[in-house]
């Protein structure tokens, strides 16, 4: 009994019972074959295989019992349970205790139809594909069908999400719901039947940031899912912004201003006298760094120094990356250097490492990417961090560093 629960069980949980009920495939009436009791198990537990057999039958309302002759020349003849037959869908899903959230997923189905009758196919062709997700989204995935509906009628509307103006439908709800919003306006755009999600759903965290890497400091600027999202469909988007300390008093750029933040493109522009850069991903580090002639701090924070893409001016300065030893550290001097190959990378080397062994931590998902653009010295010690020749995912934080040991480096 318990392997046929499961067996239906499983058929629900991937979607293919909701499936059989928009588009029938024609494998009902469906065999579902029973593992029965040998002659061999029923000489020996007579009572557990009768027991077994009289459960199947008496639960037998969803499906029809075909039974086979076992144990004729040991025990005697006895008719066991061999395959349970469900005749339709709508009975497995009645045995897997699943009517009403069938019956449920019907009326979903049938809403997002009557949205818009000329894309009821597309739409369709969407809960066909993801058919667990509409279930489990019930009336979200029907505004998040509007949004896509939206989408289709309003190309490159240029404004802001704030000023969509559908009923029910803000930015929070389209920033929690993007993927299925892609989805559905690709099928909505295309008539295609196979969805192409965003390929990232989570928030620029380390995670996320390790899959676009590659391309966050190359590609677009758009490097979250929020400003990606905006680009593909035509919205205006906050501009990347940048921020930097001036560690020359003697440089007036804004006044006396010396902790600066602008956008990108104006980052691009300026013309300082500068000749030393410091990127840090660490925002104490940055705001603690002393002052010094003719040098600039960056904070990047992290897969963000995007924003150094098109800042031209940054190839005739020194560029000093200071970031957490580790892989993911390691992989984003790799892309500063697709943009900026002359940058050197400080307190990221053996020495340090070993010498701060009392405040090694774990990194928890470190990097598998193969990195071209590292020294001879950094690949090594980026190879033994990703091997755990250390120990298990070992890595030094940058702020757990000895401000004297870094100042020595720095500024020594």
């Amino acid at each position: 009994m318990a392997d046929l629960s499961g067996l239906s069980l499983k058929a629900w949980n991937t979607g293919a019972l909701l499936r059989e009920l928009l588009e029938p495939t024609g494998v009902y009436p469906r065999r579902r074959s029973l593992k029965r009791p040998t002659a061999g198990e029923l000489l020996s537990d007579y009572a557990a295989a009768r027991s077994w057999a009289a459960e199947l039958s008496n639960t037998a309302g969803a499906y029809r019992l075909e039974t086979v002759d076992v144990g004729r020349n040991t025990i005697g003849s006895n008719r066991l349970p061999a395959a349970a037959v469900f005749d339709t869908a709508e009975d497995e899903i009645a045995f897997a205790g699943k009517t009403r959230d069938a019956a449920r997923f019907r009326e979903l189905v049938a809403g997002l139809s009557e949205l818009d009758p000329s894309a009821g196919a597309a739409l369709r062709s969407w809960a066909l594909k993801r058919p667990l997700q509409l279930l489990d989204l019930r009336e979200s995935a029907l505004t998040a069908a509007r949004v896509a509906l939206w989408l289709r009628d309003n190309a490159s509307p240029g404004i802001y999400l704030r000023q969509l103006g559908l009923p029910g439908v803000h930015t929070k709800f389209i920033e929690a719901h993007r993927r299925v919003i892609d989805e559905m306006a690709t099928l909505l755009r295309a008539g295609s039947a196979d969805p192409q999600p965003d390929p990232v759903n989570v928030e620029p965290l380390v995670a996320e940031a390790a899959d676009v890497a590659d391309t966050a400091l190359v590609g677009s600027m758009a490097r979250t899912p929020a400003a990606r999202f905006a680009m593909r469909h035509g919205f205006l988007h906050p501009p990347e912004l940048v921020r930097f300390r001036l560690l020359d008093p003697a440089m007036k750029v804004l006044g006396g201003a010396r902790d600066i933040t602008v956008t990108a493109e104006a980052f691009s522009t300026l013309q300082l006298p500068v000749h030393t850069v410091i990127a840090t991903e660490n925002q104490v580090n940055f705001l603690a760094l002393p002052d010094r002639p003719g040098t600039l701090a960056l904070y990047g924070g992290g897969y963000g120094f995007s924003s150094l893409r098109d800042a031209a001016w940054l190839r005739d300065c020194e560029v000093l990356y200071w970031g957490d030893l580790d892989t993911h550290g390691f992989r984003i001097l790799d892309q500063l250097r697709a943009v900026h190959p002359h940058v050197a990378s400080v307190l990221m080397d053996k020495e340090t490492l070993l010498a701060h062994r009392d405040a090694w931590g774990r990194e928890p998902s470190p990097s598998r990417a193969a990195l071209t653009r590292l020294t001879a010295e950094e690949a090594v010690l980026y190879e033994a961090l990703g091997n755990d020749s250390y120990g298990p995912g070992v890595r030094l934080e940058q702020e757990l560093i000895r401000w004297d040991w870094a100042l020595e480096r720095l500024y020594g």
